[in-house]
């Protein structure tokens, strides 16, 4: 089965390496997608980690993995990625993450802002 994010590679091939190594992904694009197979796996302490501090919503950890169990993940379809490679300090993901929730088929449409500080890459929250 391939990964929850959509790439061709089986989970403990793919973003399985970024939730045990902490987050260390060498690009915005990769911390994206290891944050969606961490919804899908509802892991809330992988979605802190990796939430940048200035923006990290700890208070609300419970809800999110509430909510994230409480839906059916479909996919992930990533529609553009500015800058975000090894050599940026900042990049944005825009992506479509379809699921299925009380009766009905939803879509979380966003372009997320990522920062990079320390050699690694954090998700900030909705690029302006």
């Amino acid at each position: 089965m391939n990964c929850h994010c959509g790439n061709k590679k089986v989970y403990q091939e793919c973003c399985e390496i970024f939730h045990l190594n902490n987050g260390k992904t060498d690009t915005a694009e990769q911390l994206m997608r290891s944050r969606y197979s961490a919804f899908v796996l509802a892991n809330g302490d992988y979605l802190m980690a990796t939430h940048h501090k200035s923006t990290r919503p700890i208070k609300e950890k419970k809800a999110i993995v509430k909510w994230a169990k409480s839906v059916q993940w479909i996919r992930l379809e990533v529609l553009e990625t500015t800058k975000g490679s090894e050599n940026n300090t900042e990049g944005t993901v825009t992506f479509n993450a379809y699921f299925f929730e009380n009766g009905k088929v939803d879509v979380i449409h966003e372009k997320s802002a990522f920062v990079k500080e320390n050699e690694q890459w954090f998700y900030l929250g909705l690029s302006q």
